[in-house]
């Protein structure tokens, strides 16, 4: 749709351009980090663990990118028997499960550093919204991520008959393609809407909804995309399995908290910290 740059200029002699991919990619972090800090202020979050965390998240995103590119040179590297790390495109898959490593090793460990005396302890107590929240904050992220795939014509559909599907450039050619990006943005975007009103209305089972359900949906999506997306394993693609990964762990953890006692909607009192 809109594969080309939308802005060219020169800086320091080299020339630069900006494209609506990354544009949207842009927009979907700002979004993903303004959601976090309305939805943990209105859970009463202290702001040491709120600024804490968005230097931490910060950081969990970068390498995230970089965990997202080696996961699609892997992909790449498993179909063609070529692994080019620096030509490779990136993989919201990889770069969501290399991210939140990365956050919560740094969360963790770094916590205990900056986490002393009367605050010792402070980040442990609050992660549980973290959980809750974080599902939300991913998958806006997503959505508007996905619409960035739109315009630049990666992640599509079938080719399909002129006049049906949407006009767009996938590897130098235009033509018209099944829009499963779209498709998938919607989805996303339905998917926050159902978070954010489990959020608020204190379900404890955020996590576990977002990895069922985003687990299932990219399970089926898969089966409609033409584009290059690493070997077929098993009559499976790799973000298949991965996506089989992250219903299990949804169904755990719903069997932990049904077996632990674990409550599955919070006491107004716990979810939001009310101070009488």
């Amino acid at each position: 749709m809109l594969p080309d740059p939308i802005l060219s200029f020169t800086l320091f002699g080299k020339e630069m351009n900006i494209y609506m991919y990354g544009v949207c990619i842009a927009v979907g972090i700002l979004v993903c980090l303004a959601v976090f800090y309305v939805y943990t202020k209105k859970k009463n979050m202290p702001t040491k663990v709120q600024d804490f965390i968005f230097i931490v998240a910060i950081i969990a995103i970068a390498i995230g990118f970089l965990f997202a590119k080696l996961f699609q040179a892997v992909y790449e590297w498993i179909d063609t028997g070529t692994f080019d790390f620096y030509h490779s495109g990136i993989t919201a898959m990889g770069g969501f499960v290399g991210g939140a490593a990365v956050f919560l090793i740094a969360y963790f460990v770094g916590g205990k550093f900056v986490f002393k005396g009367k605050d010792a302890g402070l980040h442990i107590k609050e992660f549980n919204k973290i959980l809750l929240c974080a599902p939300c904050c991913i998958t806006i992220a997503h959505a508007f991520g996905r619409i960035g795939c739109l315009c630049a014509g990666c992640c599509h559909g079938a080719a399909i008959d002129a006049g049906h599907g949407l006009y767009m450039k996938s590897d130098g050619v235009w033509g018209y393609y099944v829009p499963t990006q779209l498709y998938e943005a919607l989805f996303l975007f339905a998917l926050f809407a159902v978070l954010s009103y489990l959020y608020f209305n204190r379900f404890n089972i955020t996590m576990q909804v977002y990895l069922i359900a985003y687990g299932v949906w990219r399970i089926i999506i898969e089966f409609f995309r033409t584009d290059a997306r690493g070997a077929v394993i098993l009559g499976l693609y790799p973000s298949q399995w991965q996506s089989i990964i992250f219903i299990a762990g949804g169904v755990a953890m719903f069997l932990v908290y049904v077996f632990k006692k674990i409550p599955l909607r919070l006491p107004k009192e716990t979810a939001d910290n009310v101070k009488e």
